[in-house]
């Protein structure tokens, strides 16, 4: 079920998990255990464009890897990591700001995202996500996770804006 332009434009908070949106899901691990990610570029090129239009984004993941923290340090948002219960994090972040959760975005994949995407006024998944949260999606991203959907996402809430 898609939205419609008018609902995405509404949009004031988008709420993000790390591992499997805006990475592919995989790391590499090097011989002293140092984990890393990728991510794509792509994803982040909007987000200034996204948050001068006055729209927060915020990172929320259960990942204990200090990666996150450094990506999202570099993107210049917050970041909860190593968060045991997304939902009631996510509840509190909505909260804080004051917004009604018709004005929230929250982009997952897994279960452990279930609860937000079920409850956020735009539930989306990304396309290789688990097969548990496909059906409860507002909107299901053409792109994987770590390959643009963040960024189709972004483009989606500013409509048309260069």
């Amino acid at each position: 079920m898609k939205k419609t332009k008018k609902e995405w434009q509404k949009v004031k908070f988008l709420v993000l998990d790390f591992d499997g949106v805006m990475t592919d899901n995989r790391i590499s691990v090097s011989e002293d255990g140092k984990e890393s990610v990728f991510c794509n570029r792509t994803d982040s090129l909007r987000m200034g464009t996204l948050k001068n239009k006055g729209v927060e984004i915020i990172v929320i993941s259960t990942e204990k890897n200090k990666v996150v923290k450094a990506r999202c340090r570099k993107l210049k948002i917050k970041c909860l990591s190593n968060i045991s219960d997304k939902y009631q994090a996510f509840l509190r972040e909505v909260k804080k700001r004051n917004l009604k959760l018709n004005n929230v975005c929250y982009v997952g994949n897994d279960i452990n995202d279930f609860r937000c995407i079920k409850n956020a006024g735009i539930g989306v998944v990304v396309a290789d996500s688990h097969k548990s949260v496909l059906g409860i999606a507002d909107y299901i991203t053409e792109k994987k996770g770590g390959e643009g959907a963040v960024r189709e996402v972004i483009d989606l809430i500013l409509g048309s804006e260069p």
